[in-house]
This record gives structure tokens, C-alpha cells and sequence, in this order.
């Protein structure tokens, strides 16, 4: 409601500058939030993988979509419901949910310090003094040194999470997906502030994007964007910036909702090229309810003479 009352006082100002971005801008900051939800899920598959997981990254990405959805109104909350949905699709083929949750860490760890080494572009908009970001800094290695002690006295199931960071190949590969991820944020925020005309840099865009982070760990809702903007970029105009806030907030949720379009259309696909199988198997469990002699004229009769195995097998399903 604080938002609103702020943009409300300069209408005019909002108005003029929500009309100024082009629908081509507009379109290409939407689909490079797609394309950074995408290299965020494919670190995440990278750790699961590493973590004793075989689930598909077709699977994967479709329970990845769903968190966005609960990031909505929280960060954690995202996370939270990602995990609860690969469970639910994939419970075979995954690890354990505490395995899941560390197996997030390294994503998160990679965040965070890209967050703290950037944290200096916070000192000018904020007035926080310049040694902040080395506290900041000093603090997440020894809580990271502090965590893995925790997670060594824990147990196995809660280590295999961090497997990914042993790993040759999967934490490169972890490392490399959140920064394309970061980057394309950043660089989504620094086109929309230059398209309506303001004079921002990539240290600034850097900094709305810390603050938007910061910002999700609360229960703000879909005002994150504007609030970030406006706090980092307020003096230059709080209705041009705010309607930036604004043009970042749909735009991110459109290309969201891309994401979870893409994800409910390859589920029902999956279901619909799983139908003549499921059929299948329901008719050669009916066939296999009756008894020798019965089944055996209903092979005569309907398929040719063909045995209950020899129908499982063609049919390219179990046989009961």
C-alpha cells in the first residue's frame, strides 16, 4: 500500500514512462527471464543428478516451473514447493527431501557470493559504509565453514546434497548456469531502465537485482520489483523508476509464466502419449483375471491366437 501511495503522487510521471518501453523490449526481457529460470533449473538438475538423483530433466524442469509460482509471494516458499513437486512426480528416482534441500545449497551458496561481491555497488544508493560488504563477505565463509561441520555430524543423506561440489565436472557446471542465470537478469533490468530513459548503469542494474533478492526473503509480495527499483534509483525520479519496477514485475512474471505454460503442456503431452499404454495394461489385467481355459479362447478370439505374454510384448508393455 506504501507503493502505491508513493507512485500515486506521481501519476503523471508513471503514466508517460509506463508507455515508453517498446512491446519488442518488453518481449525480450520476458523471454530472457524464460531463459535464466531455464540455466537455474539446469544447476539444479546438475546437483540433484550428483546427489544420487536419476530423475529426467524433462521431470525436473516441469517441478522447477511450480516454484516459481510460490516464489511469487516468497523465495522460500518457491523452493519449498519445487521440491515437494519433484517428490510427488519422481519419488523413485530422487533422493530424500533433506538431501534435496542441501543439494539447493551450492545454488544458493553461488548466489550469495556473487550477491556479496557485488554488494559494493550498494554503498553509493543505500549510504552503507564501504567496509560493509567485507563484513558481509566474512560472515558467509564462516557460515559456510560453520554449515558443512553441522552437515559432516548429520549424516550421510545430508552431505550427499553437496555432492555436486566435489564433483569435477557438476560444479563447474553449477557455477557456470547461475552466473548465465544472474547475468541475464541483470542485464534484463539494465534494458528496461535505459528503455524508459533512465540513466543507470550495470553496477546500478546489479544493485536493484541484490535488492530485489533481499527484498523476496520478506513477505512483500509482487511489489519487489518496484520497491527494489525505487530504493536503489528513487532520486531519479520515483514515477519513471517505479514504472520500471513495474515493466520488470510483468515482464518476469510473463516470462514465468512461459516456464509453467511450457511445463503443463509437455505434462498433458506425457499423459496423452501414456494413454494406449495405460489401456494396454488395463486390458491385459482383465485378461489375466480369468482362468486358463478362459483366457485362452479370448486369445483365439481377438487376437489371433496370440498368448497373453506375446500381446504384452508387442504392445510394448508389462506383462501382468
Amino acid at each position: 500500500m506504501g507503493i502505491v501511495a508513493l507512485l500515486a503522487g506521481h501519476r503523471a510521471e508513471f503514466t508517460t514512462a509506463l508507455g515508453a518501453a517498446p512491446l519488442s523490449v518488453l518481449a525480450l526481457v520476458a523471454a530472457m527471464q524464460t531463459v535464466a529460470l531455464l540455466a537455474r533449473s539446469e544447476a539444479w538438475h546438475t546437483s540433484v543428478r550428483a546427489a544420487g538423483g536419476t530423475v529426467s530433466r524433462r521431470r525436473l524442469f516441469r517441478a522447477a516451473s511450480t516454484g516459481f509460482i510460490g516464489s511469487l509471494l516468497n523465495g522460500q516458499l518457491g523452493a519449498a514447493v519445487r521440491i515437494a513437486t519433484l517428490r510427488r512426480s519422481a519419488q523413485n528416482e530422487c533422493p530424500r527431501v533433506r538431501t534435496l534441500l542441501t543439494a539447493e545449497m551450492p545454488i544458493v551458496a553461488v548466489e550469495a557470493v556473487l550477491a556479496v561481491l557485488c554488494s559494493f555497488t550498494l554503498v553509493a544508493p543505500l549510504g552503507i559504509p564501504w567496509w560493509a560488504p567485507l563484513v558481509a563477505l566474512a560472515v558467509l565463509l564462516g557460515g559456510g565453514a560453520g554449515l558443512r561441520r553441522f552437515m559432516v555430524r548429520k549424516g550421510r543423506e545430508l552431505w550427499a546434497g553437496l555432492a555436486v561440489v566435489r564433483c569435477s565436472r557438476g560444479g563447474p557446471r553449477v557455477v557456470g548456469f547461475v552466473i548465465v542465470s544472474v547475468s541475464l537478469q541483470v542485464l534484463r533490468n539494465w534494458i528496461v531502465l535505459h528503455a524508459l530513459g533512465i540513466d543507470a548503469s550495470l553496477l546500478d542494474a546489479t544493485a536493484v537485482l541484490i535488492a530485489m533478492v533481499t527484498l523476496m526473503a520478506l513477505p512483500v509480495g509482487p511489489g519487489v520489483g518496484v520497491g527494489a527499483v525505487v530504493l536503489i534509483l528513487g532520486s531519479q525520479g520515483v514515477g519513471a523508476v517505479g514504472a520500471a519496477g513495474v515493466l520488470l514485475t510483468a515482464t518476469g512474471l510473463a516470462g514465468g509464466l512461459a516456464f509453467a505454460l511450457w511445463a503443463v503442456l509437455d505434462w498433458g503431452w506425457g499423459r496423452a502419449r501414456e494413454l494406449p499404454h495405460r489401456r494396454a495394461g488395463a486390458m491385459l489385467r482383465a485378461l489375466g483375471a480369468f482362468d486358463e481355459h478362459g483366457r485362452r479362447r479370448i486369445e483365439l478370439a481377438y487376437f489371433g491366437g496370440l498368448s497373453q505374454l506375446q500381446v504384452a510384448r508387442a504392445l510394448q508393455v508389462s506383462p501382468v
